[in-house]
């Protein structure tokens, strides 16, 4: 065999193999930096965490739950506004964004022509919206809520709006590729048997793509419920009442935490730590929840 017969043979058996005999010098301290780049960025994250749980650790009591912000008892201080705010801002995002992301996705995938130019605007303006900085979202419900008359924007409306256009590129996107994923076999086959586009959307497509979808909306939440940036441009402030409505004021619990560790009383700075590490295991919960739900309802067709 000759030596370009056997370079060529060398060479096809490693891209099929996905192995190489190049083991240069420069290739080993490229593939050691990698490493060491993820192993050191692991090691920093788990440090913070330790520490941050470590700090709060003498504040992981019940009124943390159940009490509100407090400048007298700074002991006992809680995020009890904050927790509840939060939960009423999801609530609000997931009926503003989910429907209409899903509908906008379910559009452009079954019905809308893709070679049409309002398609190709459309599908641009989603990959740049799904990069912009989340505080320009808070500008922009800033003046949707002026255009509505409200002068005071610190509202469970207002956090809502900034949060629902924070994760709609996410929703739709996701639910894009959750209906991409779906067989177009399971398509021909209902329009075959005489059902409408929409009827096989309805009943075939996405029954068939809840589980890509379930998966994005909960990710979209759990990004959402750990933003502070657009609510803090809508004002939202230090509140110490239950929200009861859309329109009632409202704070969260990024908020608190911002304000909490910005000031220099110990006692503030260990109950900003342990809403952290709260915050964090609620944003780590979604996540699991999401790919529960994921490895759970995953179809291989």
């Amino acid at each position: 065999m000759s030596l370009a017969t056997r370079t060529a043979s060398d060479a096809v058996t490693a891209s099929l193999t996905g192995k190489s005999k190049d083991r240069d010098v420069r290739s080993m301290v490229f593939l050691g930096a990698l490493w060491f780049s993820l192993f050191f960025g692991v090691v920093v994250l788990l440090a913070l965490i330790i520490d941050t749980a470590i700090a709060g650790a003498p504040r992981f009591d019940l009124q943390l739950f159940t009490e509100y912000e407090s400048r007298i008892n700074r002991d006992g201080t809680g995020f009890r506004a904050g927790i509840l705010g939060s939960v009423w801002l999801m609530a609000t995002t997931a009926l503003m964004a989910i429907p209409l992301g899903i509908g906008a996705a379910v559009y452009l995938e079954e019905f809308a022509d893709k070679k049409s130019r309002v398609a190709r605007i459309i599908e641009i303006n989603l990959q740049n919206l799904a990069a912009v900085p989340s505080i320009i979202y808070g500008m922009l419900a800033v003046a949707i809520m002026g255009l509505l008359g409200y002068v005071y924007k610190g509202i469970v409306l207002g956090g809502a709006f900034a949060l629902a256009l924070l994760i709609l590129p996410v929703v739709i996107i996701t639910t894009r590729e959750a209906i991409r994923a779906v067989p177009s076999d399971i398509r021909h086959g209902s329009l075959a048997l005489g059902a409408t586009v929409w009827q096989t959307t309805w009943r075939n497509t996405l029954p068939s793509a809840v589980p890509g979808i379930a998966t994005g909306t909960i990710l979209g939440l759990s990004r959402a419920i750990g933003e502070a940036a657009p609510l803090l441009i809508l004002g939202l402030a230090t509140v110490r009442d239950d929200p009861t409505g859309i329109e009632s004021k409202v704070t969260a619990l990024p908020i608190q935490i911002y304000n909490l560790s910005a000031m220099s009383q110990l006692e503030y700075q260990v109950a900003a730590s342990a809403a952290i590490i709260v915050l964090l295991v609620l944003i780590l919960g979604m996540n699991a929840l999401a790919i529960f739900i994921r490895n759970k309802f995953q179809r291989s067709w």
